[in-house]
């Protein structure tokens, strides 16, 4: 049997988060336990307590915005949402990097959001982070995750169980792991 030598391992003695700064130490710590207690609750907390509370932390919310229970959001201060978006249940946005999120957008529930992960070629294996865009009227099925450095154009769709690790053009509908171009999305009629 031939053994093959690799000329690097991973040392996870040496990890380093690379470039991530997650910000004020006071603001992370008191923003923990909101997201604990009051976000990732299975208590109905109200939409616009939620709203309000995304808002202290430097989020830009717009109005009408339905943030269901058990949801977790890693740093508002990195978060864009714009009007009238749901975010369903247990939905993850684990925002190392800006997550910017359009007007009438569905995530729906355990879908994950994911800006970072790390970097296996370093033998330290850093942080490697990417920004999310979902533009309007983008619909994130349930269970699907979103890359870092994704961008999903306008009205895209990602089915469920779907995982995004290239961007999703416009109109345009999306599945599997990685997620391929299924078919474009017809027009919305009233």
């Amino acid at each position: 049997m031939e053994t093959t030598i690799y000329p690097m391992q991973t040392d996870l003695s040496k990890f380093t988060i690379g470039d991530y700064k997650n910000g004020n130490k006071l603001k992370v710590t008191v923003w923990y336990f909101i997201n604990y207690f009051i976000f990732n609750s299975a208590f109905p907390w109200p939409y616009k307590m939620k709203v309000a509370l995304l808002r202290l932390f430097g989020s830009k919310v717009g109005n009408g915005v339905v943030i269901k229970t058990k949801v977790k959001i890693k740093n508002p201060w990195r978060l864009t949402i714009g009007d009238h978006t749901w975010i369903g249940e247990s939905v993850w946005i684990d925002n190392l990097e800006d997550v910017s999120i359009g007007k009438n957008v569905c995530i729906s529930q355990d879908a994950m959001l994911l800006t970072g992960n790390h970097d296996y070629t370093k033998a330290d294996f850093p942080y490697r982070l990417g920004k999310i865009t979902l533009h309007d009227g983008t619909w994130i099925g349930a269970k699907s995750v979103v890359c870092p450095g994704v961008v999903c154009r306008s009205h895209s769709i990602l089915t469920v169980n779907s995982v995004a690790t290239k961007d999703l053009e416009q109109w345009s509908i999306y599945s599997g792991n990685p997620a391929s171009f299924v078919r474009a999305r017809k027009g919305i009629t009233d």
